[in-house]
């Protein structure tokens, strides 16, 4: 039993270890690695739990990659098993973030080091949309959630509204929007496959997300 937990620990603490080097552009592009390696690679949970864990993490103060290492961790054991995901997870960034701050400080003027964070910012953009894409897609589900989706973005886009209000009234609108309908007796849905509970073909097995991003390779 004891070993067994150690074990768990230990592939946390490590499979986090190897996210933080290959996860540039901070929390939100980190997004896509954590999911497929927690989701599909592992199976530790399911994709709609992930879809939660990543709107919790979100509204949480802290970044949001280490909001999630730190509730799958606990998840899967506890508070030894948060500690381990976040050493892990912020290790790796601690160390390159010192190591490029002094490289900056000595190269940041040569115009083929400027090119290369241009370079950077650019797939950083494309590993934020990916993020955005996945969690929308099983966030968004019907007119209702579409339409709070839209408001959010015009009134951060539109107006200086501070996101903690809005996170809070959204809140409040879903609660409101689950009651309403229920009052009225129409069908609530809390998750997109609620209504399936099941594969189109009969099977329970999960569904495993199909899109094209990449995973770390197989480790312990």
């Amino acid at each position: 039993m004891i070993t067994g937990r150690l074990r768990l620990l230990g592939q946390l603490f490590y499979t986090f270890l190897r996210m933080g080097p290959v996860t540039f552009g901070g929390g939100y592009a980190m997004i896509p690695v954590i999911e497929r390696e927690v989701t599909v690679k592992r199976r530790w949970i399911e994709e709609h739990e992930m879809s939660e864990v990543l709107s919790v993490s979100g509204s949480a103060p802290g970044g949001i990659g280490v909001n999630a290492a730190a509730f799958i961790g606990y998840r899967l054991a506890g508070m030894p098993g948060a500690a381990s995901a976040i050493v892990g997870i912020t290790l790796p960034t601690f160390i390159i973030a010192i190591l490029l701050s002094a490289g900056y400080a000595v190269f940041g003027g040569y115009a083929k080091i400027e090119a290369a964070l241009q370079g950077i910012h650019a797939a950083v953009f494309g590993l934020i949309l990916v993020a955005a894409y996945r969690m929308g897609r099983n966030a968004v589900y019907d007119m209702t959630t579409f339409l709070s989706a839209a408001c959010t973005v015009v009134l951060l886009i539109s107006a200086s509204i501070h996101p903690l209000f809005l996170i809070a009234s959204g809140i409040w609108a879903g609660i409101s929007f689950v009651i309403v309908k229920q009052k009225l007796g129409m069908v609530v849905r809390l998750n997109k496959d609620a209504d399936t509970g099941a594969e189109a073909d009969g099977s329970s097995a999960p569904k495993v997300p199909a899109y094209a991003d990449y995973y770390i390779a197989d480790g312990i």
